[in-house]
């Protein structure tokens, strides 16, 4: 078995005998990401080559609509529209547009897709930027010039999206991972495959029972910055989790931690002591969008925000002594012991 392999038996099927896979099991790379699939049964006149293939279709469908560092993309091609008139975009582009307006509003522009100058200019952005240093204050204020939700509009019919000012990017890495398991999801539900669990760059969508018979088993994972183990398992059904977390992309400068996780209203990464966050929901792309909007709120916010909106979260931060937890009210019942 590959190292990547063993990992996402350790990580992600928790529990489960990794050894004795039942149904099928499939794997591959979108991207740099890692993606695996697990079916509870093989799904009658498909063989494993003609689902990878369908799989990477759909994977490679969320880079033609929403990777900000594709040029040909629908949304770098709406980042590049120098007018405010109405652009046209596929109907999945403006539902994840109206999904992420709704969660700034809810936030007060704590989650914000429009951040994009900021992150480039710290460096938080594509691989080939380099996040080492410490813009100038004149620099930010600049990026932030450029930054605000309120500057986007979208509608549902004909779908499309609308700048007020021409210099507006939007950004929709904060929930790419979680839309990129639903369409996966989804692809495999249109061959009538109903138990599965579809795992890419960490986050996870369940439908159905796994090949035990029961919930799916899935673990959270320690925000350590050396090596890997298990936080806590939980079990997954007919769900989304999504994990947000600062304990991989960040840098340290004399001596300070700057996390890759900023702040719309400063154009500075956040100072909390919040590690993690987890989130379920039903879909993959809500998760991943609302982990991020709880991890740059903090522990202290965010946990009041979890529970004033019924979220199912799960904090991870960081003590004097260690690392302290909690579970929201409609994440405790996910817990396994």
């Amino acid at each position: 078995m590959p190292a990547f392999g063993l990992a996402f038996c350790i990580l992600i099927t928790l529990l489960t005998a990794c050894g004795k896979p039942a149904g099928m099991q499939l794997e591959g790379m979108h991207g740099t990401a890692l993606w695996h699939v697990t079916l509870t049964d093989n799904p009658a006149g498909v063989d494993a080559a003609t689902l990878t293939a369908g799989i990477t279709q759909a994977l490679s469908k969320t880079t033609q609509q929403i990777a900000g560092w594709d040029k040909s993309s629908e949304i770098s091609q709406f980042n590049a529209h120098q007018g405010t008139d109405w652009f046209a975009v596929s109907p999945d582009v403006a539902r994840l547009s109206e999904l992420a307006l709704r969660l700034s509003a809810e936030s007060a522009g704590v989650y914000d897709i429009t951040i994009r100058p900021l992150i480039t200019l710290w460096g938080f952005g594509s691989a080939q930027e380099s996040a080492d240093h410490v813009p100038a204050a004149e620099a930010i204020a600049a990026a932030r010039a450029r930054v605000g939700y309120q500057k986007l509009q979208v509608q549902r019919e004909p779908p499309a999206l609308r700048k007020t000012q021409a210099d507006l990017h939007v950004e929709l890495a904060s929930l790419a991972d979680g839309f990129a398991t639903d369409s996966v999801g989804e692809y495999l539900e249109s061959l009538g495959v109903a138990n599965y669990m579809v795992e890419i760059a960490g986050e996870i969508r369940t439908r159905g029972s796994s090949p035990r018979g029961d919930a799916w088993r899935v673990a959270i994972e320690k925000p350590l910055d050396d090596g890997r183990a298990v936080q806590q398992g939980i079990r997954l059904h007919n769900a989304g989790l999504a994990t947000s977390g600062d304990y991989r992309n960040f840098f340290m400068k004399d001596g300070k931690r700057y996390s890759h996780t900023l702040d719309p209203a400063t154009g500075y990464p956040v100072t909390h002591r919040l590690a993690s966050v987890s989130v379920v929901a039903q879909r993959g792309a809500e998760a991943d969008a609302y982990a991020t909007l709880l991890m740059a709120m903090g522990e202290v916010k965010g946990k009041a925000f979890a529970d004033q909106h019924g979220l199912a979260a799960y904090f991870v931060w960081r003590s004097e002594t260690g690392f302290a937890v909690y579970a929201t009210p409609a994440f405790t019942q996910l817990l396994l012991d």
